[in-house]
């Protein structure tokens, strides 16, 4: 018991130096850990729900929220100030990440939970993990999970990262984070046009632009007969009658109308 008192007084003096890239250890982890010349030493063990591993002469030990750098000097210190070991080579290797996971859900390639490998794990990367936004995904993101133990949320407009001075858009991910990517806005648009159905609403699009993606009006359809059928705040569908170079809103339907002549 000695000896383990000694290990946790190792690790509550121990600097954190280590780099600020490096994977820290959560519960559920199964690791690997090895000592140099030392094979009866060597042990596979899960990091408990407390953050702590059993470890052979060392007994109980917090790993909790350590790097695997920071581990091993933690086990070496144990095993030399018990005079166990006298010059240990300690190795921790992480088998599976399951103590700190992000979600990506919604319309993403591969929705799912993934670790976080590393501290400085950012939205971007989660996203790639994910399989990056599927064709049916929209621009604006919702980042949920909790911050100084409250709860977070955080809308991000994707295409602003990678713009000039966008860095502060690609935030960090934290442990128990959440991505949900909603699905992209769409119009629909029907009637004396080549390629009639829904599309997908880009940003800024006009109605002159969405008609040109369904291949221009036919011949039998007319610019006068053109009408947009929106919904409003009420609920109810207004029908306008809109400027080409008129912006379109989620949910549109353009209807182009048969010429009479």
């Amino acid at each position: 018991m000695a000896a383990s008192a000694q290990v946790q007084a190792a690790a509550a003096a121990m600097p954190g130096a280590s780099a600020p890239a490096e994977y820290r250890l959560g519960s559920g982890d199964v690791l690997r850990i090895t000592v140099y010349q030392n094979q009866d030493l060597t042990l596979e063990t899960r990091v408990s729900e407390s953050g702590v591993i059993s470890f052979p002469l060392l007994g109980s030990i917090r790993i909790g929220g350590l790097s695997a750098t920071q581990a091993e000097k933690l086990i070496a210190d144990g095993l030399r100030d018990g005079n166990f070991v006298k010059n240990p080579q300690v190795t921790v290797v992480v088998l599976q990440v399951k103590g700190n996971q992000a979600s990506v859900l919604g319309q993403v390639n591969r929705p799912g939970r993934y670790p976080i490998e590393t501290a400085d794990m950012r939205l971007t990367d989660l996203l790639a993990n994910a399989g990056g936004i599927a064709v049916t995904g929209a621009e604006v993101l919702v980042l949920s999970g909790t911050r100084n133990g409250q709860p977070y949320r955080l809308e991000i407009d994707l295409p602003r990262i990678f713009a000039a001075g966008g860095r502060e858009q690609d935030v960090l991910i934290q442990n128990g984070d959440v991505i949900w990517v909603e699905r992209a806005p769409m119009v629909y648009i029907y009637g004396e046009v080549q390629r009639p159905g829904p599309m997908r609403l880009e940003r800024g699009m006009t109605l002159m632009q969405s008609l040109a993606t369904g291949g221009g009006i036919t011949q039998r359809g007319t610019e006068k007969g053109i009408r947009v059928h929106r919904k409003g705040p009420d609920g109810k569908v207004e029908v306008l009658q809109l400027p080409m170079d008129e912006g379109l809103k989620d949910g549109d339907v353009v209807y182009v109308k048969e010429s009479l002549f």
